[in-house]
Parts: C-alpha cells; sequence; structure tokens
C-alpha cells in the first residue's frame, strides 16, 4: 500500500465501504455486500457506486479475475486513520491536542482505561524524546 500524499475526502459511507476491505481483502463487491449487510442494509448498486468513487479516489484497486473484480486498499488503515486525525484536531482545535482530551475528560467519556492508556503513550513520548 502506499502513501498518499493528500488526505482524499472520504464520505461517511465511502468510509463503511473501505473499513470492510481493510478487514480482509481481496475481496468481490458481493463479498462487500455481504460484510456492510451484516450491520445495516445495504443495496447492490449502491456499494457499485461506492466502489467506483473508491477506485476513482485512488483509495482502492482492483484487478480483474475472471469475470469478477477484486479490490484491495491502496492506503492503509493506519495511514488514513493519522491523516484523519491530524486534520480534525487541526480543523477544530488549532492543531493542539490538549483541548480534544480535555474536552474528552470535561464530559466524562475517559474511562480509567483511556487515562492509563494516554498516560502510557505518554511516558513513552517523553522517553523516546528525552
Amino acid at each position: 500500500m502506499a502513501d498518499i500524499p493528500s488526505k482524499p475526502e472520504i464520505s461517511s459511507a465511502e468510509f463503511d465501504v473501505l473499513d470492510v476491505i481493510w478487514d480482509d481483502f481481496p475481496v468481490t463487491s458481493s463479498e462487500v455486500v455481504n460484510r456492510l449487510n451484516e450491520r445495516k442494509p445495504w443495496h447492490d448498486k449502491t456499494v457499485k457506486t461506492l466502489l467506483g468513487r473508491l477506485v476513482k479516489k485512488q483509495v482502492l484497486g482492483f484487478e480483474k479475475h475472471q469475470r469478477q473484480y477484486l479490490y484491495h486498499p491502496l492506503i492503509a488503515r493506519e495511514l488514513y486513520a493519522e491523516k484523519e486525525t491530524q486534520h480534525f484536531v487541526s480543523r477544530l482545535f488549532k492543531g493542539k491536542v490538549a483541548p480534544l482530551v480535555a474536552g474528552f475528560a470535561n464530559q466524562n467519556s475517559l474511562s480509567k482505561q483511556d487515562v492509563d492508556e494516554l498516560k502510557a503513550f505518554i511516558e513513552a513520548w517523553e522517553d523516546k524524546n528525552d
């Protein structure tokens, strides 16, 4: 999977399609429909349209195998999540992470496990950057 120079604009529905493909690939459009239908009802045509959009955006690639197309991601889930997170923090919090975490803390949305994981991450960052 290649690095992408800029984050493509991916709609919520396109992300749902991409998310099930990241789970296991290569995959046919029928398999994507079946996986999506485990969550909520999807129509074949809708999924095929979304697959076409993701191919056009160079987020998905495909290979023709006999009479079927096998789809695979062109970007890693982790890379997309990293770029999406950077964009989100930059847009809403002017690039600062502390207000984001404070917002969760103020809403009592952080569990003890979340706090422990954040502490461990900060400690690892400090050890690496000292």
